[in-house]
């Protein structure tokens, strides 16, 4: 038996709570305190992890996406329907922002909290490192191509089974190791858009950004698999 429509949306709500909560929480929570050891490393950790999990708990059901981003992506890939994209990108969005206000709730609870940025993502003022619109634009555009091909590559019918989890959860580690002082990492429309509604200003004028940016990336890694992992007959 297939799983349902509602089963499918529940796992991606979950994934998608799971990859924020724990990528994001560990960026608000245990970043703040930089003497324990956890900094970029860290977090570029954390978020591999919660996808890698994820996809290998929740994967069978949905397919582990947890990122609008990826939906479109192996929509555009031909490996998704595109009855699914509104179901999923809802369930995504909605999930990441459960997850942001439930961090809020246990971040708001230490003495001295204070909101900043809230793991959210930006350029210019708003990139850690203070990067440029366009060096944000290119590099979630790049990086979000290279994560949806690997998608599609790694859960082709050319790579052995059973390990396409590892391989998603390494590419996003490595993804964030090298976006975290451009713009905190995006590559993923409901990642952004939970934890900027509760930072609000200027990180939800800037997120228009972290829709176009990995959306296109997606898009573009969807075409390219078509021929690239298509099958000889």
């Amino acid at each position: 038996m297939h799983p349902t429509l509602v089963q499918r949306v529940s796992a991606e709500f979950l994934g998608t709570f799971w990859l924020t909560f724990g990528g994001c929480g560990s960026a608000v929570l245990a970043a703040a305190f930089p003497e324990h050891g956890i900094q970029f490393a860290g977090v570029a950790l954390a978020f591999g992890l919660t996808v890698l999990t994820g996809v290998y708990a929740l994967g069978p059901i949905s397919g582990g996406h947890f990122n609008p981003a990826v939906t479109i992506g192996l929509w555009a890939g031909d490996r998704f329907s595109a009855n699914g994209v509104l179901p999923y990108v809802v369930a995504q969005v909605a999930g990441a922002i459960a997850a942001a206000a439930v961090l809020y709730i246990v971040a708001s609870g230490k003495p001295g909290f204070e909101l900043g940025g809230f793991a959210s993502n930006g350029y210019g003022d708003l990139s850690p490192g203070k990067y440029s619109l366009l060096s944000a634009l290119v590099i979630e555009v790049l990086l979000t191509f290279f994560f949806v091909l690997i998608i599609h590559g790694a859960t082709s019918s050319f790579a052995p089974a059973g390990f396409a989890g590892l391989a998603i959860g390494l590419a996003l580690t490595l993804i964030h190791l090298v976006s975290i002082p451009v713009t905190n990492t995006s590559v993923n429309p409901a990642r952004s858009t939970g934890p900027a509604l509760f930072a609000g200003g200027q990180y939800i004028a800037q997120l228009w950004l972290f829709w176009v940016a990995p959306i296109a990336g997606g898009i573009l890694a969807g075409f390219v698999s078509r021929s690239l992992f298509k099958e000889s007959r």
